[in-house]
């Protein structure tokens, strides 16, 4: 029911719905546009400042024949879509993997019975040494290390080896992720699942790791949009990815141009994942606020 002077509720199924006054919700939505509007034309504006800057520098026309050729960008993009496959090839293989290897190693720092130390150590070296060894120094390690051994029955494949210095590198900073949501999961829920007669696994499969995996979430994607990015490190091992297919394509024309198409390849992929990853922990947000105003 309204009251004139005050805030109105109409009742529904027992409970105050807050009345929305219609006018206000319109002028609400004309002053988004016009903010919306307003920001867009700033945008373009900036834009534009920049771009004629930059073509008015000396350099400019130099610059545009060697990283801005139309011509050698035609020539060189059919290239670098086709050897893209590979870095997402390396990607899909690496991912789920990750995500095993992260979830195995947190699980194993965070048991606290006395027997599972050795356990406990060995996987807070490994978390220790990959997180603070550079990738590309893993992916050379195991890229040229291990075939020279020339033990029998070890494969050579220098896009596998790649892959296992991502799996393992990638592995440690995932794992970080999984202990943080693990360790976020209140005490007491343990001990309510433990009360119930859980065992340690039961607990940790049942309410820990589906309460931590939601949410760790939005970094987890942060890490695979750099992942993405860092197959192009396999490039040192020699297979013919996007980014050494560029190297091949620059060397014969002297042109960097491909360099450029191979950026925009990459961004092409990563900008919708990061708008996806920005969408997730917007929406997780969102139901934290619903939740604590429940």
């Amino acid at each position: 029911m309204t009251m004139p002077g005050g805030p109105a509720t109409v009742p529904a199924a027992g409970t105050a719905v807050p009345y929305r006054d219609p006018i206000r919700q319109a002028a609400l939505r004309r002053r988004g546009r016009r903010n919306a509007f307003v920001g867009m034309v700033s945008l373009i504006a900036f834009v534009v400042v920049i771009g004629a800057l930059v073509v008015r520098t000396p350099g400019w026309p130099t610059v545009q024949e060697t990283f801005f050729s139309g011509e050698q960008f035609a020539d060189s993009f059919p290239g670098l879509l086709e050897a893209f496959w590979l870095n997402v090839r390396i990607f899909l293989v690496a991912e789920p993997l990750i995500l095993a290897v992260g979830i195995l190693v947190a699980l194993a720092r965070t048991l606290r019975s006395p027997v599972f130390l050795p356990l406990r150590v060995v996987a807070t070296i490994y978390v220790d040494v990959f997180r603070g060894v550079p990738t590309i120094l893993v992916i050379f390690l195991l890229g040229f290390g291990v075939p020279a051994l020339n033990l029998q029955g070890v494969p050579i494949d220098p896009v596998l080896w790649g892959t296992v210095a991502l799996v393992l590198s990638y592995g440690a900073y995932v794992a970080e992720v999984f202990r943080a949501g693990i360790m976020s999961v209140h005490p007491s829920q343990r001990m309510a699942a433990r009360s119930l007669g859980l065992s340690v696994a039961q607990t940790n499969r049942y309410v820990v790791l589906p309460q931590a995996v939601r949410n760790v979430v939005p970094p987890l994607l942060n890490d695979f949009i750099s992942l993405q990015k860092d197959t192009a490190l396999v490039s040192v091992l020699g297979p013919v990815e996007v980014l050494r297919q560029a190297q091949i394509d620059a060397s014969s024309t002297f042109n960097y141009t491909p360099y450029v198409a191979a950026a925009l390849i990459f961004i092409a992929l990563t900008i919708p994942m990061t708008r996806f990853a920005d969408w997730v922990q917007a929406r997780m947000a969102r139901r934290q606020r619903a939740g604590a105003t429940a």
